[in-house]
């Protein structure tokens, strides 16, 4: 039989115990969520984890941001009939072209998911053929300035671009011309 003292010791010991498999599973938990980005909070500001899109593509399919997912990708808004988004389109093909295939610090390969303000799906086709904006991601649901996906991104004018890391975490936005180029080669993996 057990002294009423002994009997308090030994459940003392057992409560610390567990009090400290609580701490050490509770510590996992928040280092396993601070490594996978989980908790990452989504919004619109650097460091922010960006806000998922997932819209049609001149077939009919659906293509995910999220689907990239371990790629640099730039999110580009623009639009068949926007003079500077077409200007601006050269300089998208180039980095493409450039860094499509190469390794990253924070990605592997670099991919554009191209977000159309078109209103009519003709002018849309003919400007992805026109500028020859080869890259597989083009979407657009055609609502034009009401585009849900610029009400997402709180696009009021374009071009407009957001760069995401592998993580779909926001590294920089509006990179236009040798910036766009110089992050991506800053940023390359040595």
């Amino acid at each position: 039989m057990l002294s009423e003292q002994t009997f308090k010791e030994l459940t003392n010991k057992i409560q610390m115990k567990i009090n400290l498999k609580r701490i050490i599973l509770t510590s996992t938990i928040a280092i396993f969520i601070s490594c996978t980005g989980i908790a990452q909070k989504t919004g619109l500001n650097i460091g922010d984890k960006a806000p998922e899109l997932s819209y049609e593509n001149p077939k009919g399919e659906v293509l995910k941001l999220s689907e990239l997912k371990g790629k640099m990708v730039l999110i580009d808004f623009w639009a068949s009939w926007c003079g500077p988004c077409r200007r601006e389109n050269p300089n998208v093909v180039s980095a493409y072209k450039e860094y499509s295939d190469k390794d990253f610090t924070n990605g592997k390969g670099f991919e554009v998911y191209s977000v159309s303000l078109d209103t009519k799906q003709n002018a849309w086709l003919r400007a992805i053929n026109d500028d020859k904006l080869f890259w597989e991601y083009h979407v657009s649901d055609l609502g034009g300035w009401n585009s849900a996906a610029a009400g997402i991104y709180q696009i009021r004018s374009i071009p407009s671009s957001v760069l995401i890391d592998k993580n779909g975490i926001i590294i920089a936005k509006n990179l236009k011309g040798v910036a766009l180029h110089q992050f991506l080669k800053n940023n390359l993996k040595k």
